[in-house]
């Protein structure tokens, strides 16, 4: 759909004020180069400037739980890494400001993870990569941070709507249209924008109660039609899921895009209602109270604005903003502002539960999300169905991590300093 003037000017004005008011927005799509056929979700809105965020130089014995690990498990991860990383052109930079330095930087441990068994996976990190501990200056613990989980929701739904299948899973709606910033010039901020064309003027989509009354109608195609309500929303929380069809079979489903508009989350939302106590509003909770109280629930829901909108994905999945499959337990969501997606990353932090076991493992930054922003700050994934939801509905954990660089990187930023 061809542009109108007006809708430029709109665009450059939006821009002028957003950077005016010292706000700039990464664009995700292009931190992590997915493909077209799986496109991350980006920023709703302008994010603050990215804070500070330093990187000091340890060694290996200095990571708690090191020799614990059984490394081997986060070698899928690393593949898959590695993979997209070598498509692209040796020159390009890795992270931002190029923080991981460039293609070239990568393609000496990425080859040699070829022909690395489980054996030697300990080795290999040691050799090819050095650690650096991440922390956020100014804060009060500034190497602590919040870790929480996510997972591959899983829900009943069917083909065909009717016989209590009647909640649409909506594929991208044929109106909707996104807007990068800088592809009308190059000097405004990296910001996206979604919403519809309206008396040539783009305003901002429908928000969530006008999408579930029927306002797209005729413009969404749905994919699916889902059993449960509260089920499909916490689907679109997660941003992709498993579907069981009333055959047997399953099909996954993954992000296609949004509304554009701000997440609300329904814990807040309950919690400043008074429906949950404070400490007890995990997703089990939540989810059970909601479906306890279905009159409550489309209501409760409403309050969150934001819409997401999915597509069927063949083969392996959920897809992370990387642009590849996630690995249970070994992919880890990152602030792209602030780490480069791709790499590995040490995370000490505990289980969720009252015991505080020790949770420290090999992750692999190959997600992002709305709400992971900061220098220490990661969304730990569980993978798929009630035992993942299990723990990541409970985990609101403290703790920190060391990004792993290449040795050719390290060795340049102890030289410059």
């Amino acid at each position: 759909m061809p542009f109108p003037r007006s809708i430029a000017l709109l665009l450059s004005g939006l821009a002028l004020a957003l950077t005016l008011g010292g706000c700039t927005d990464n664009d995700v799509e292009e931190q992590a180069e997915a493909p077209p056929e799986a496109p991350p979700e980006a920023p709703s809105g302008a994010l603050p400037e990215a804070p500070p965020v330093l990187f000091e130089p340890v060694d290996f014995a200095d990571l708690p739980g090191w020799t614990d690990d059984a490394h081997a498990e986060a070698l899928p991860a690393m593949q898959r890494s590695c993979e997209r990383l070598l498509r692209r052109d040796d020159d390009l930079a890795v992270g931002p400001g190029g923080l991981a330095g460039t293609v070239a930087d990568w393609r000496g441990p990425c080859e040699a993870l070829i022909l690395v068994d489980a054996g030697y996976a300990a080795t290999f990190f040691e050799e090819w990569f050095r650690p650096f501990a991440v922390s956020a200056p100014g804060d009060d613990t500034p190497d602590e941070g919040l870790f929480t989980g996510y997972y591959e929701a899983e829900l009943a739904a069917s083909e065909q709507s009717g016989d209590g299948y009647n909640y649409p899973i909506l594929a991208l709606p044929d109106d909707l249209v996104t807007v990068r910033l800088q592809d009308f010039r190059a000097d405004l901020p990296p910001e996206r924008l979604v919403g519809r064309v309206e008396d040539n003027r783009l305003v901002p989509y429908y928000d969530r109660a006008a999408i579930e009354t029927g306002r797209l109608e005729g413009l969404a195609e749905p994919l699916l039609w889902a059993k449960d309500p509260v089920d499909l929303h916490i689907l679109q929380i997660q941003g992709s899921g498993r579907a069981s069809l009333p055959d047997g079979s399953r099909l996954r489903i993954g992000f296609a895009g949004s509304n554009g508009l701000p997440f609300v989350g329904i814990g807040r939302v309950m919690l400043d209602r008074g429906l949950v106590e404070p400490g007890k509003g995990s997703m089990q909770h939540l989810r059970a109270w909601l479906k306890a109280n279905p009159e409550a629930a489309t209501d409760i829901m409403r309050e969150n604005p934001r819409y997401i909108f999915f597509r069927r994905i063949e083969g392996e999945g959920p897809i992370g903003a990387l642009g590849v499959p996630l690995t249970p337990e070994r992919s880890l969501a990152i602030d792209p502002r602030l780490l480069p997606l791709g790499a590995p990353i040490w995370l000490s932090t505990t289980r969720p539960g009252p015991d505080e076991t020790p949770l420290r493992r090999l992750m692999v930054a190959q997600d992002t999300g709305s709400a992971i922003v900061g220098a220490v700050r990661g969304d730990f994934y569980w993978g798929t169905g009630e035992a993942a939801l299990d723990e990541a509905g409970r985990m609101a954990e403290r703790g920190r991590y060391w990004l792993l660089l290449p040795r050719t990187v390290a060795e340049r930023r102890e030289v410059t300093g």
